[in-house]
């Protein structure tokens, strides 16, 4: 097993599954992320073939570690949102109580596995269950997994991270959040438009947040621009109450279809 204090971006994980590890040797744990990694001379044909082939191998490693992961929980639940919303805050403690919530009902809950409502999410489930899944994203100002991370995968690409995280789940819950939260939140909504994969339930968690994307989405996509279709209104919605997310949750069929 890797050393996490020599290697700090490693996720821990069950020992239940050692083989969904996702080890990081010293050479490849100091190697800048992709988008900020500089060459000295221009790269060749043949250099880019042999620099693709690497990072194929890379993708499948992330993607596959993932899978190993969520195989273990037959229903999950993912959640969306902020890494700047604090514990003590409302959609903090909002998540911690959705996330005890679902795993009292037996799902799993994944998140991206760093601090704010990701956190929140993975301490919900962990208080109750014992566990929390954590796909973590490696960033340069060095983002870890949180503490309540027992189940988790570093990611070098966000590609590879986003569509783990929508490649199962019987519901979505988006949280309020940032720009990441907004691009989540209309990929998985764009993923289900187009039916690439099964109608799940997208619920937008806080109206004092969301409700204007949904007044954006009927009163200027719809009825202005035409640029959605009547019907598209149908694929989300807004909720506070916990019991009446949980209510959507649990009677969401379970999904049936493995890919988007």
């Amino acid at each position: 097993m890797t050393d996490d204090k020599q290697y700090p971006f490693t996720c821990p994980i069950s020992d239940a599954i050692p083989e969904a590890k996702l080890e990081r040797g010293a050479e490849e744990a100091m190697k800048q992320p992709v988008g900020l990694q500089h060459y000295e001379e221009p790269v060749h044909v043949s250099d880019f073939i042999d620099m693709t082939e690497e990072r194929m191998v890379q993708i499948n490693k992330e993607l596959r570690e993932a899978f190993k992961t969520i195989s273990n929980f037959p229903n999950s639940v993912t959640f969306y949102g902020s890494a700047r919303l604090q514990p003590g805050t409302e959609y903090y403690e909002k998540a911690r109580k959705l996330g005890a919530m679902c795993c009292q009902a037996g799902y799993g809950v994944v998140t991206g596995g760093g601090p704010g409502i990701m956190q929140a999410g993975n301490q919900g489930t962990f208080e109750t269950c014992g566990s929390g899944i954590g796909y973590n994203i490696v960033l340069p100002f060095e983002q870890s997994a949180n503490e309540y991370v027992t189940h988790g995968v570093d990611f070098e690409y966000f590609f590879t991270r986003k569509f783990s995280m929508n490649f199962t789940g019987e519901a979505y819950l988006c949280f309020p959040g940032g720009f990441g939260t907004l691009d989540e939140f209309f990929e998985i909504l764009t993923l289900v438009q187009t039916g690439k994969v099964q109608k799940v339930p997208i619920v937008l968690v806080g109206s004092e947040f969301w409700q204007p994307i949904m007044d954006y989405s009927k009163n200027i996509l719809l009825d202005k621009f035409g640029t959605i279709s009547p019907e598209d209104l149908d694929l989300f919605q807004v909720l506070d109450d916990e019991e009446e997310i949980m209510r959507v949750i649990t009677e969401a069929p379970n999904r049936e279809e493995f890919y988007n």
